[in-house]
């Protein structure tokens, strides 16, 4: 016998009109495809157990979306998610009315599988997260203040991204003006000296 949690029903109440008929499906399909299932709530948003994670709704103020957690292992939903693209979070894309979702038969039968992997116990596959450089992003008035100091700017252009980034990240978080105008002269100075940003606590500095 499956359990609901109040909790899902407040979160469908305070969601937008429109997510409220779509959130009510999802989570009458869910129990129907596993009588079994309990439900409570992660990060925010209501989550499906049975042995483990199966699937997750949530309710945002343009689109809800709905996602199971072990998605690769499922063959029918390549299509629907390839279909959906990398809109949303889960893998049915953005969500805005009933008609956006398959029939109610295929979600059915999709929990009934994901359930199925849950009893034996086959394990989410890891996803490999890509990893994209990011470039580091120099204000104007940091490369201005820079320019009028050549010796500061050679030091500056010497230094790998990481020393680069100590500097840009301790002037650009100063919340208030005057403070980012002290420790942006500051920094210069230091950088006309051949010093990177936290040279006080190296061995040369510490000299």
């Amino acid at each position: 016998m499956g359990k609901k949690d109040p909790r899902v029903d407040a979160f469908i109440t305070r969601s937008a009109g429109f997510a409220r008929p779509i959130l009510t499906h999802l989570r009458r399909v869910v129990h129907a495809g596993c009588p079994g299932v309990e439900e409570t709530l992660k990060w925010g948003f209501p989550h499906f157990m049975y042995k483990g994670i199966l699937c997750s709704m949530a309710s945002f103020k343009g689109h809800c979306a709905f996602g199971f957690w072990k998605e690769a292992l499922l063959a029918d939903m390549k299509p629907i998610r390839d279909a959906a693209g990398d809109q949303a979070m889960g893998q049915f894309g953005r969500i805005t009315a009933l008609s956006d979702l398959p029939d109610e038969k295929t979600l059915i039968r999709l929990v009934s599988e994901a359930a199925a992997l849950n009893d034996q116990g086959i394990k989410a596959p890891r996803r490999a997260r890509p990893r994209t450089p990011r470039t580091l992003r120099v204000p104007d008035y940091f490369m201005s203040a820079l320019r009028r100091n050549r010796k500061a700017l050679a030091t500056f252009e010497g230094f790998n991204d990481s020393r680069k980034k100590d500097y840009v990240e301790w002037v650009t978080e100063a919340r208030r003006e005057e403070t980012r105008n002290n420790r942006l002269e500051t920094a210069v100075g230091w950088m006309a000296e051949g010093k990177e940003r936290n040279w006080k606590y190296t061995r040369q500095g510490a000299r």
